[in-house]
């Protein structure tokens, strides 16, 4: 009985782990315009309140089309666009230029998973996701934790990873996955070598963090009172 359990939760448990999965970042790419040799460039100009305005609006937008998709498990391939457009909008306008290392706003805590475009993360084909799906961060002893409730038929199981991190820098971090549980007193350790993966934060203020991971895919979490 117990070994078949096991086996359950290795499998189930895998979509967990993929919010720390090996990631890259995206390359930034700015239009030029060659207006002849008399052209003439001036300097760009920032202004706070402005730039303070367009962040509200696009985290705004973001979170209800994260909202209307639940979590982006029924978003169409319309609505996948204009997420990673808004997405990307949001990113140049990040405030916090060392996420891991700073301490307001803290990239620590618990945070929800609003939305992402990871299948395996969502359950999508698969069992249902209940209440919210949580990450919690912690930089001062270097470990963080997913933490779930998936519903198998008329069962509703919480099962969890934790996880040990590596910073490379100030915004990305190496991680390693030390234990998987599983209604709250069932555990094993990760293998020592398959399960590992990186976490690349690529926006953070007071309230919303995004994270960018493999194969394209993408976080859009938010702090948890």
């Amino acid at each position: 009985m117990m070994k078949g359990t096991t086996q359950i939760a290795t499998l189930t448990l895998t979509g967990v782990a993929q919010a720390f999965s090996p990631v890259q970042s995206m390359l930034e790419t700015s239009p030029s315009t060659a207006l002849g040799a008399f052209s003439l460039k001036f300097p760009e100009v920032s202004f706070p309140g402005i730039q303070d305005g367009k962040r509200k609006m696009l985290k705004k937008k973001i979170l209800t089309l994260a909202a209307e998709t639940k979590r982006g498990l029924t978003a169409t391939a319309e609505q996948k666009a204009e997420m990673q457009e808004l997405f990307a909008d949001l990113e140049q306008l990040n405030p916090t230029r060392n996420p891991l290392r700073t301490d307001k706003p803290s990239v620590n805590g618990d945070w929800s998973l609003d939305y992402t475009t990871s299948d395996s993360i969502l359950g999508k084909g698969g069992f249902e996701r209940i209440g919210p799906i949580v990450q919690t961060i912690d930089t001062t002893t270097l470990s963080a934790k997913n933490s779930e409730v998936v519903r198998y038929g008329v069962i509703d199981v919480p099962r969890s990873v934790t996880a040990e991190l590596s910073p490379v820098d100030g915004k990305f971090t190496d991680v390693k996955f030390k234990r998987f549980t599983f209604w709250d007193n069932i555990g094993f350790d990760a293998p020592e070598m398959k399960f590992r993966g990186a976490l690349d934060v690529t926006y953070l203020d007071d309230e919303v963090r995004l994270t960018r991971g493999d194969k394209g895919n993408i976080f859009v979490l938010t702090r948890m009172e």
